[in-house]
């Protein structure tokens, strides 16, 4: 039976304000929040006195088809995302701004589906944090834009940039399994370049686990502060693949950083040594990790730092060419 459009308006038929409430009844309280949603701004203690904040943005097209990808799984993905970024400072996350780009014939069972997404994600990943505040307005592409704020409880924050000589390079969380999913995405779910809706029962346990992965990441949010509290020297969200993610701690650490190609695959899904490299969108946990160290469970050794040589990314000692997630080199407009 065919819903009503009545019980489910499009968003350019109904009020700013009704489509707020709607958001705004599915959005529980932070923990940390002083005053939520309703006012221009929110406030949110920082009880460190220092806060973290990061911002990440996602896009119909470059970054998500919604033929793919359902209300709750934007929300899921786009609160993930963000939540990865402060639990690699180390912090605690206590709350996300989100502003919402959409279609004027979207539904409004889509957005509060979004809604449900982003308070599935934060009571899964990050309990305590929550939607605090954000904006909502109408474009020909549906964009999501969300800032994560977070506490580091009083320690220093870990940046990247803190690797050093002799340091052991630890990863926690998947390597591949999001990239596996985006590959099964485009070689079995598109109509020539036209993208069609996901069919769950042509595919394998492991097909399903790593579509999961890439429509709802898991980061291990919570071993962030577990990090810092073990000693972390330097440590950042793999978003868009290790090679690339792991060279840019090497940069900004002034280190080389050597990864083990037998302990890539034991952690690569599928056993894909060159997926576990270039795959990006798993949002694991890269961090360093002084010598000596017992490193915390969930962390798996993947490499060392070494003195700055020639190279910044070492595979088994030799180079590693270009592989990785870059928007600007990467994205061609195609199947959109």
């Amino acid at each position: 039976m065919a819903s009503d459009p009545d019980d489910d308006p499009r968003i350019g038929d109904i009020s700013e304000g009704t489509v707020l409430r709607a958001i705004l009844a599915r959005t529980p309280d932070a923990t940390h929040t002083l005053l939520g949603p309703g006012d221009d701004a929110a406030i949110i203690a920082a009880p460190s006195g220092s806060v973290v904040a990061t911002t990440d943005t996602l896009v119909h097209g470059p970054d998500f088809r919604t033929a793919w990808s359902t209300g709750f799984d934007l929300g899921w993905k786009s609160a993930a995302v963000n939540l990865a970024d402060v639990a690699a400072m180390g912090a605690t996350p206590t709350a996300l701004l989100v502003a919402l780009a959409v279609p004027r014939d979207t539904r409004l069972s889509f957005v509060t589906a979004m809604a449900d997404g982003f308070r599935a994600a934060c009571e899964a990943l990050a309990p305590g944090c929550a939607v605090v505040g954000g904006d909502l307005t109408v474009s020909e592409l549906l964009m999501i834009a969300v800032t994560a704020l977070g506490d580091t409880g009083g320690r220093a924050a870990i940046t990247r940039a803190g690797a050093r000589p002799g340091d052991v390079l630890a990863l926690a969380g998947e390597l591949g399994a999001a990239a596996a999913g985006l590959q099964t995405l485009f070689g079995a779910f598109r109509d020539g370049e036209t993208p069609v809706a996901v069919d769950h029962a042509v595919l394998d346990s492991a097909q399903r686990h790593a579509l999961d992965r890439q429509l709802r990441p898991h980061p291990p949010i919570a071993l962030g502060t577990v990090a810092a509290d073990a000693g972390a020297t330097a440590m950042m969200d793999v978003s868009d693949g290790l090679a690339l993610d792991a060279a840019r701690m090497a940069d900004a650490s002034a280190v080389t950083i050597d990864l083990a190609g037998a302990a890539l695959d034991e952690r690569a899904f599928g056993g894909d040594r060159m997926r576990a490299l270039g795959g990006g969108e798993d949002h694991g946990l890269l961090a360093a990790f002084p010598a000596g160290t017992a490193l915390p469970e969930g962390f798996h050794r993947i490499g060392v730092v070494v003195s700055r040589g020639a190279e910044g990314l070492l595979l088994d000692g030799a180079p590693v060419g270009h592989a990785g997630w870059d928007p600007y080199r990467d994205w061609d407009g195609s199947a959109g």
